[in-house]
Order: C-alpha cells, then sequence, then structure tokens
C-alpha cells in the first residue's frame, strides 16, 4: 500500500482514516463532492479529487495512480424520504467504485459496510460475521447496505481482492453532524428522559480507523470484519455517559410498543409539515433487542483492539469542547 484513495473523505470516518494515513507517511487521494464540509479535513494534507461514487467517470478520474481503495462514502439515514438516495449512493454507487476498481486494476478495496448488515440472533447471542441478514427489505439503511455487501462480494468473484468491514455505532472525533455523537449531545441537554431495554455497542473512531488499514494490510480477500467496542445496555451507556460528561442520565423506562407508537406519529406529523421526523420506524426496528457483537475474527487477524467505553465517550467530548461543537 502507497497511495490510497478514499471514497467520502471528508466525512466522519473517511477524515479520520486521511488523518492517520498521512501520519504513517502514505499518500492520500480524497474522493469528495464540490459542496462537502471540509471541517473535517482542515489541516490534513491530502489531494482533492471532486466527484462523486454516482459518477463513474469521476471514478476513473480518482482511482487513477492509486492501488488501494477506502470506499467509506455513504448516507446515513433512516428517514424514508432518504432511501432513493441512499440506493443511489450506498448501491448503485458501490457498484461504481468496485467497476472502478477492477478496471483501474486496483490492488485492495476495503469497503466499509456496517453491523446493520449483518442480521441479528436470539437475544443473548452475540452477532459474527457469519450471522445471515434478517432484517428484510423493510428498513432502508440496513437494506441498502446489505446489498452494497453483495455488489464487494461479486466483485471478489471477478477477479477483485475486497475486504468489508462492518464497525458498530462509531463514536469520536470529526463527527460533525452527530451520527454517534448524538449520544453524548443528547445526553448533555438532557433530552434523553427514559431509556429503553436492549443494548448496543459503541465503538471508538480511532479502533475503526486502524482496523480499516490492517484490513488493506492483512485482510483475507472476500472476508468480512467486525470492528466494535464493548456490549452494554442502553441503560448503562446513558448512565455512564452522564457521568462522565456532567449530562443527565434517564429517569424511567419507555416500553418498545410505547416507543414505536411514537415514531409511527412522529413520521405522520413530519410528512404533513415536511419536516424529518426526530425518530422513525425505520431507527426503531431493532429497538430493546440486545444488539451486541463480536469482534474476536479481527482480533485474530487484523490484531484489532478495543478502546474503553468510558475513553471513548471522554475524547469525543473533549474534541467537541475544543471544536465549540457542544
Amino acid at each position: 500500500m502507497k497511495k490510497v484513495l478514499i471514497t467520502g473523505g471528508a466525512g466522519f470516518i473517511g477524515s479520520n482514516l486521511a488523518d492517520r494515513l498521512i501520519s504513517q507517511g502514505y499518500t492520500v487521494r480524497i474522493l469528495r463532492r464540490d459542496n462537502s464540509d471540509l471541517r473535517t479535513i482542515r489541516g490534513i494534507e491530502v489531494e482533492h479529487c471532486i466527484g462523486d461514487v454516482r459518477d463513474p467517470i469521476s471514478l476513473l478520474a480518482a482511482v487513477k495512480g492509486c492501488d488501494t481503495v477506502f470506499h467509506t462514502a455513504a448516507i446515513v439515514s433512516f428517514v424514508k424520504k432518504k432511501y432513493a438516495e441512499q440506493v443511489e449512493v450506498n448501491v448503485t454507487g458501490t457498484r461504481n467504485v468496485v467497476d472502478a476498481c477492477l478496471g483501474a486494476g486496483i490492488e485492495k478495496l476495503v469497503h466499509t459496510s456496517s453491523v446493520a448488515a449483518i442480521g441479528y440472533p436470539p437475544d443473548g447471542q452475540l452477532v459474527t460475521e457469519e450471522t445471515e441478514f434478517n432484517w428484510g427489505g423493510s428498513s432502508g439503511y440496513k437494506w441498502t447496505k446489505h446489498l452494497a455487501e453483495q455488489e464487494v462480494r461479486a466483485a471478489t468473484t471477478r477477479g477483485l481482492n475486497a475486504v468489508i468491514v462492518n464497525p458498530s455505532v462509531v463514536v469520536g472525533e470529526r463527527d460533525i453532524h452527530f451520527h454517534g455523537g448524538e449520544l453524548l449531545r443528547a445526553i448533555k441537554r438532557g433530552k434523553v428522559p427514559l431509556y429503553i431495554d436492549g443494548g448496543m455497542n459503541i465503538v471508538y473512531v480511532g479502533d475503526v480507523v486502524d482496523g480499516h488499514i490492517q484490513a488493506a494490510l492483512k485482510g483475507r480477500k472476500g472476508e468480512r470484519y467486525i470492528l466494535s467496542g464493548e456490549n452494554l445496555s442502553h441503560k448503562e451507556i446513558f448512565r455512564r455517559t452522564a457521568e462522565l460528561i456532567d449530562g443527565r442520565a434517564p429517569f424511567g423506562r419507555l416500553p418498545i410498543p410505547a416507543l414505536r407508537g411514537a415514531a409511527t406519529l412522529l413520521e405522520f406529523v413530519a410528512s404533513l409539515i415536511g419536516a424529518d421526523p426526530i425518530i422513525s420506524r425505520d431507527l426503531v426496528t431493532g429497538a430493546g433487542r440486545l444488539n451486541w457483537f463480536a469482534c474476536d475474527k479481527a482480533m485474530r487477524e487484523l490484531d484489532y483492539r478495543i478502546t474503553p467505553f468510558d475513553t471513548t465517550i471522554l475524547r469525543a467530548y473533549r474534541w467537541y469542547r475544543e471544536n465549540g461543537l457542544l
């Protein structure tokens, strides 16, 4: 690996990946749109290529001269009206990326997927790379990430050396759009009065970046690797976050049927006024489950390591405070 291209290089994971690769001596080019928010890559010496994964011509120019591609570009949304755009970017865009990589003879593609592209086992069991997708086509983001993985796997049968990585809920520096970081903002502002049963997995963005790089160096063709952190209940996540950042922890439990009813109502009201709902039915598809993951495979094959939850939250919070975002 000498010269790399990062699609979505101005995004959350992409910008952190670019910074780490530059610090390790690699030459980095990012593919970004002409209207991308550049705050995440301020001070990072990368080559800029203006384009879009939906535009095959711009991809041909972007991959030229590179030996490794990190495909991090995606639309992360659980809002129904974004579904068509998600299909264009997450699915068709991935198809365009693998075609460009095949055409240019790229040595290695690392595709950033998500644990959302993996299915769920019975409660009490950890999700592994072998857990089959069983969410169905009703869940927009999950479904498009699942289809994107199929595009990558199909490309491996055509000769592409590609690896898939599946991060869980990512928290850390440069999350300017508050994806995983919404947890901190909501707790700090006291906007989570109630918790729900079940649990989730929070991972530090630095661990995810390390996992990407090691996947490029060591990952086996056609394999997927879960990049996750600690498995915790929602109640524990909210309580510990509130203590760490001097926020307000939930004071009670919200029944799952009530959550789903609220999501349906909020979606309906949002559609009437032309706004995005605070929560959606898609977002709460897995609510109440223990969405917990095993990263043993990445630990064995990629030398992957986990940053403790408390350290993850404190690092993210410090970055938000230093940049006036929280």
